[in-house]
């Protein structure tokens, strides 16, 4: 069960889920607040408790809303690009050959041919990150079944708008963010290992915390990590 509560200008989602107990979360990049709570919280308590946390969730969008943001790719010679949390210059070369994306010490080199426009550039570079994630993921995934206890069936990767990974317990399959390949390695790890968890149990609960502190310790540091790098510059939808 789904519903909102109205906290003067601030919105609150309350869903009301088979837990024991409640949880409280803000979320980026604009600080959208979500409420857990059980199924048998009345929402009068539930409102009591959101009203006790309003200065907490203020800060933290606060904090999120001022969270510095990628400049507007334009795809120029000397534009700072990430790959895996590492600054590179972008040279781009127009040649006849076919497009292609090299890093050459600090450089990003983008192959072009002559003419080649904006938005073609851009799905040049967003197909090359795509295929870092295709790349490094399998090798964490196969570590992680043994420790976790699950089988990843497939695994996808895709530009999302408001998740860095999402996973179906059904088909035992997980998704990964595009824009994880311009973050530290850690934190795709983290989110592989995040999604490969919620197989085994599906809600934030306290088992679920308890299996990621068993199987990876620092990961609410890496998740701090990971909310404290640059967002993409992107109109994060809900």
């Amino acid at each position: 069960m789904v519903t909102e509560l109205e906290l003067g200008d601030i919105a609150v989602e309350v869903v009301l889920k088979e837990i024991k107990n409640i949880h409280l979360s803000v979320y980026p990049p604009a600080g959208r607040v979500r409420i857990s709570a059980p199924l048998r919280m009345s929402l009068d308590t539930i409102r009591v408790f959101a009203i006790s946390k309003l200065g907490w969730i203020k800060q933290q969008q606060a904090k999120l809303r001022g969270q510095e943001r990628e400049t507007p790719r334009e795809y120029l010679d000397r534009e700072s690009h990430f790959v895996w949390g590492k600054r590179y210059l972008l040279e781009v070369i127009e040649c006849g050959k076919a497009p292609s994306v090299e890093l050459k010490h600090s450089r990003m080199v983008l192959r072009l041919r002559p003419g080649t426009s904006d938005s073609k550039k851009q799905a040049v570079v967003e197909a090359w990150y795509r295929q870092q994630i295709k790349q490094a993921a399998p090798p964490l995934i196969e570590k992680w079944e043994p420790v976790i206890g699950v089988k990843v069936e497939q695994f996808f990767v895709q530009k999302m708008k408001t998740k860095w990974g999402s996973c179906n317990a059904a088909s035992k399959s997980i998704r990964l963010n595009t824009e994880l390949a311009k973050k530290l390695l850690q934190c795709l790890e983290y989110i592989v290992v995040h999604e490969m968890a919620h197989l085994v149990v599906r809600h934030h609960n306290d088992q679920f915390v308890c299996l990621m502190d068993r199987c990876l310790p620092e990961w609410k540091l890496l998740r701090q990590m990971l909310n404290n790098v640059p967002l993409a510059h992107t109109d994060w939808v809900y």
